[in-house]
């Protein structure tokens, strides 16, 4: 009799954590994980069980993710939503996960990221992926105000990779004080401008390769001076050794410890330079400031002649108008008597024209 209740009881409890995984989902307790792949789900399924700690819902078609999402799953430590199309996150969408630790919301569309989007309990997220997940320029203006309200203190890793993105609102990372790793490669960044990576005094790497810098100019270079513990890589960089590329070069000779793909930065433009070594740029002899001086100089010395020689000019033409003052001022007198006598001209027959009784009078005079 004990052993057929026992045998009810397994199967029930057998049954139970059969029934608490979500269709189309497969889960493992053993391994606290729930898979949802490529499922065509429209929103975060319900009944996802307690014990998971490890959620992947990846290529599926759910645009919105809300505070409603996620709710009984306190021992969630890693989700992914890659690849789902997402276009909202709300603000407090991962409130109740107190424990998340890693989030990927890669290749996904985000056009509208809320203040506090990223807000976790206890400030357990340690990880955050949007690799491919930014959808437009106004969704970065977006992240950079959910970045500053969403309470990523102990944030270590941030991964912006492939984004397109042509620059970086300044301040967008102050708020991340304990951020380790940050990854931008692969985006479109023209320049590095004062304040970019404020607040990234502790950082231990910058990714900036394949990006669209040409030169780092020297308040560039103190930007990323500011963060003296930090790994660069600067690599696939269309980097343009004219002049004007010297005080980069030099500080790449000089900071070449920290930079770990030193020795393969290469000259992009012009032509004659292709390919040739960074670290080498510094010590050629370019001659710029040779050769800028003397254009200087040259085009110095052109403004103070040309200046010269209108003052001649103008000294010439003061003269002339002098010696012919006494002409020029009958000149003036006779235009103005011949101005005079034309408008009086005008004005009589302007007042023969309106009123009849002259008119006819002009016409007798005539017969």
């Amino acid at each position: 009799m004990l052993d057929l209740t026992q045998s009810i009881v397994i199967c029930a409890l057998l049954g139970s954590v059969y029934a608490s995984c979500p269709p189309r989902c497969e889960c493992s307790e053993a391994a606290h994980t729930v898979k949802c792949v490529s499922k065509d789900l429209r929103s975060i399924p319900t009944g996802i069980p307690g014990y998971t700690r490890n959620l992947f819902i990846i290529g599926n078609q759910i645009s919105r993710i809300g505070p409603e999402s996620f709710k009984g799953l306190d021992n969630v430590t890693t989700l992914s939503l890659s690849n789902n199309r997402i276009s909202e996150v709300e603000s407090h969408t991962f409130a109740r996960l107190r424990n998340l630790r890693s989030l990927d919301l890669s290749n996904n569309q985000l056009a509208v990221i809320h203040p506090e989007a990223f807000t976790v309990q206890n400030q357990s997220l340690r990880e955050l992926n949007l690799s491919r997940a930014l959808y437009n320029h106004s969704s970065v203006m977006d992240l950079a105000t959910s970045l500053r309200w969403s309470s990523l203190g102990t944030l270590r890793g941030l991964d912006l990779s492939d984004n397109s993105l042509i620059y970086l609102p300044s301040r967008i990372f102050s708020h991340l004080a304990s951020l380790r790793r940050l990854l931008l490669s692969n985006n479109s960044l023209v320049a590095i401008h004062n304040s970019t990576f404020s607040g990234l005094e502790n950082l231990d790497e910058l990714d900036l390769t394949l990006n669209a810098l040409k030169t780092l100019t020297e308040e560039a270079l103190r930007e990323l001076d500011s963060m003296p513990g930090a790994a660069l890589l600067l690599g696939e960089n269309p980097f343009t050794c004219t002049c004007g590329i010297e005080p980069f070069a030099l500080w790449l000779n000089r900071s070449q410890g920290r930079i770990r793909d030193a020795e393969s930065l290469v000259c992009s433009i012009p032509e004659s330079m292709r390919n040739t070594s960074m670290l080498s740029v510094g010590t050629k002899a370019l001659a710029c400031h040779q050769r800028d001086a003397g254009a200087d100089l040259a085009l110095q010395t052109s403004y103070v002649f040309l200046g010269i020689v209108l003052g001649f000019v103008g000294l010439i033409f003061l003269f002339v108008l002098y010696l012919n003052r006494k002409g020029i001022k009958k000149r003036i007198y006779d235009m103005r008597d011949a101005c005079r006598e034309v408008w009086e001209g005008y004005h009589y027959r302007f007042e023969i024209d309106s009123d009849p009784r002259l008119s006819q009078v002009s016409t007798c005079t005539e017969a």
